[in-house]
């Protein structure tokens, strides 16, 4: 299904003219274009508390001091999309830290940025800065649309796959989209095109990546064109594609059931325990 944007003015007319199925769909979209508004309205209120990086806590006291349980696998990295920061996690990362005791970073990189292939490769060097503040070898990643193909070129193109145990993807547009196509004068969005140079190397091939992908992806996300896009098909990667039905672009950050799933996503012990096939959101 191909999803244009442009939403019907006269709703009850169209339910008469239109089969049941069709109106059905137009209700979830409608639903959906006011879930996007409404978390559109409140991230522009919050997007100024994220323009400079997060603090760094302290490591841990080790003089006998009560802590907080930590979940025991590696920390959580978190990494926004096109144009955004790292307020666009604020409820994921509460949500993280509240269920699942995940040492959890948000990072920022410049809404300046113009290469996908040096964005990833200062995320390395965060990445070796939080294994090395947080004592761990390795870390999870979770990144909301062009966050996770930044993560995914670290990891088959810059050797990150030593250092990333899982990447989740929210709205990535792996095989590249034709979205806003008014948008091509930014380089980094040239960059996100079907046949673009780094499109084309992420789909060589990667033998022996070590990081698990979980891909989560929409049936009304309006930025992925076509929506399949969002789906990771690659043969030499371990990956679990997650369809989402009923949410678009925005709400994959911030919608609960999302945030469940990559909950349990990150807490699966073993390769190969999986998140269900596909969230339902009403």
């Amino acid at each position: 299904m191909k999803v244009t944007g442009v939403l019907p003015l006269f709703l009850p007319f169209c339910r008469r003219l239109w089969p049941g199925r069709l109106a059905g769909i137009s209700v979830a979209l409608l639903k959906a274009t006011a879930l996007e508004a409404a978390i559109l309205a409140g991230h522009l209120l919050l997007y100024p508390t994220g323009l400079v990086q997060e603090r760094r806590a302290a490591p841990p006291a080790r003089d006998g001091t009560a802590q907080l349980p930590v979940r025991s696998g590696p920390p959580v990295v978190l990494l926004h999309g096109f144009i955004d920061n790292r307020s666009v996690f604020l409820l994921l990362r509460r949500n993280l830290a509240q269920h699942g005791g995940q040492r959890v970073v948000s990072l920022n990189y410049s809404p300046l940025t113009c290469d996908i292939r040096a964005a990833a490769e200062l995320l390395g060097r965060h990445i070796e800065e939080i294994c090395e503040r947080a004592d761990s070898d390795r870390v999870d990643i979770v990144g909301h649309s062009l966050g996770g193909l930044i993560a995914r070129y670290y990891v088959q193109c810059l050797g990150g796959d030593l250092r990333v145990r899982i990447l989740v993807t929210l709205g990535t547009p792996h095989s590249g989209t034709s979205a806003a196509p008014l948008a091509n004068a930014h380089p980094i969005v040239r960059q996100m095109r079907p046949g673009s140079g780094v499109i084309e190397e992420l789909a060589r091939p990667a033998p022996g990546c070590r990081t698990r992908f979980v891909s989560f992806w929409s049936d009304l996300d309006s930025v992925m064109v076509p929506l399949e896009t969002a789906c990771l098909e690659h043969p030499d990667l371990d990956v679990q594609n997650v369809r989402v039905t009923g949410i678009g672009h925005l709400a994959l950050p911030v919608h609960p059931a999302v945030a469940a799933g990559i909950r349990e996503a990150l807490d699966a012990p073993h390769p190969g325990e999986r998140v269900a096939g596909g969230l339902t959101v009403a």
